[in-house]
């Protein structure tokens, strides 16, 4: 079995949820780090959660949201990198 490192999170209402086995449907993950960052995950028990980033530069993702099945399987994002 491959070895991982522990992904822990905790959610915008402080529910902590292990994303180490989440499988990425969707990201936009590119560098420099800000708010065109986002990831949308489906945990192993079926959670969704959306990983987003509030223009930190230091972290790809630091906010994450439990959304239902549909909003996470729709979900657009409102922002893109700009590039130079």
């Amino acid at each position: 079995m491959t070895q991982h490192s522990l992904y822990l999170i905790k959610t915008t209402t402080g529910e902590e949820l292990d994303l180490t086995y989440a499988k990425e449907l969707r990201s936009n993950n590119l560098y420099p780090f800000g708010i065109h960052n986002y990831a949308i995950y489906r945990t192993p028990e079926g959670v969704y959660v959306k990983g987003t980033n509030n223009g930190n530069v230091h972290l790809m993702l630091d906010q994450y949201e439990v959304l239902d099945e549909q909003a996470a399987t729709t979900y657009v994002h409102p922002h893109h990198r700009i590039e130079d």
